[in-house]
């Protein structure tokens, strides 16, 4: 079973977004959450938030009968999007403008359990 969280338009650039998240792909979730606890980078303390709501979508989707340390839930997937940009102008030397652009990103996490339910358990997929 899967759960999907998103953040969406999360102001830094997708770049710098994409170096946290390349971190954390493939591991485990008890794992990702540490790396993402003791790293320095700011896309670090977005991550674990997006994260953490992951988890909670997996044990809602479960019926919340089933905890995530069970299962051993796994960062499946992870992906980062750009968003939109702000553009704004900063004046220059001689009257003349240079751009500036905002970037924001869009990030999805997706978790999935290794450990497979019990086959008398009616789970939805």
């Amino acid at each position: 079973m899967e759960a999907v969280a998103k953040l969406k338009n999360c102001p830094m650039s997708p770049r710098k977004m994409r170096m946290v998240a390349d971190i954390i792909r493939g591991k485990k979730v008890e794992d990702a959450l540490n790396i993402l606890k003791f790293n320095k980078r700011e896309g670090s303390r977005w991550l674990e938030k997006v994260l953490m709501s992951a988890i909670a979508n997996w044990e809602y989707k479960t019926d919340m009968s089933k905890s995530a340390d069970e299962y051993k839930l796994v960062v499946k997937e992870i992906f980062v999007d750009g968003g939109t940009s702000l553009k704004r102008f900063r004046p220059a030397p001689h009257g003349r403008a240079l751009p500036i652009k905002k970037r924001t990103n869009h990030v999805t996490l997706v978790v999935a359990n290794t450990v497979p339910f019990e086959e008398n358990e009616n789970v939805d997929n």
